[in-house]
């Protein structure tokens, strides 16, 4: 190759992964206490946080497609618009970020009182 070379395709593939991940996380952290601007289906919620808004998907939550209208009503009134909340990272997956939420002066994570409600199966253990 003349000129130097160019990475192959799968390790920027994976240097790209890394910084979305890397970008993920320094969001999640100033994530802390975030406002819910839309409940925009049984699992996935429109969130903001000074002047930045993205999409958090509710972590270890499987809905399913039956109750999925009482599972949006179900967080449509534990979350109305501006409900500030705790996010706690558990990861992304594919730019969206998955987080336990949890509504401020609440002690029970959303994935947690869905499967309560029998509205959801939680997919995962409980940190």
């Amino acid at each position: 190759m003349q000129g130097g070379s160019s990475l192959p395709s799968w390790i920027r593939r994976g240097l790209g992964m890394v910084l979305t991940w890397l970008a993920v996380i320094s969001v999640a952290s100033a994530v802390e206490a975030a406002e819910v601007l839309q409940v925009r289906s049984s699992s996935l919620l429109q969130v903001g946080d000074h002047n930045r808004n993205y999409t958090v998907q509710l972590a270890c939550l499987e809905v399913l497609e039956a109750d999925e209208q009482a599972a949006v009503d179900f967080l449509r009134q534990a979350l109305p618009r501006r409900q500030r909340v705790n996010l706690r990272p558990e990861g992304a997956l594919d730019g969206t970020l998955l987080a336990r939420v949890t509504p401020l002066g609440s002690d029970r994570d959303l994935s947690t009182a869905l499967a309560e409600a029998g509205l959801a199966h939680l997919s995962c253990a409980k940190a």
